[in-house]
């Protein structure tokens, strides 16, 4: 698996689970999950009071790695991941 992108690199630094992180000035509950053996990658991102969403899976195993978003650009998956920014306690 080749998967040395931007991409693939900042959403492997997300947490397992629940995260809540910054993104265009809005706060998100980001939901990571790591499913078949680390051959997938599911990410579901909900603003916080108020109504835009990220979602999408990432096939880490298909050729460098596949973004498969549901219901929206990729463009918006790809940027979401790469300028959200956790929020630490």
């Amino acid at each position: 698996m080749m998967n040395d992108t931007p991409f693939y690199n900042k959403l492997c630094t997300f947490p397992e689970g629940a995260s809540e992180v910054w993104y265009q000035n809005r706060r998100y509950l980001l939901r990571k999950s790591t499913e078949l053996k680390g051959k997938l990658i599911k990410i579901y991102a909900k603003e916080l009071g108020g109504n835009d969403f990220i979602s999408g899976n990432y096939y880490v195993s298909l050729s460098n790695g596949i973004l498969k978003p549901c219901e929206m650009p990729h463009e918006k998956v790809i940027d979401f991941i790469l300028e959200a920014r956790l929020l630490t306690a």
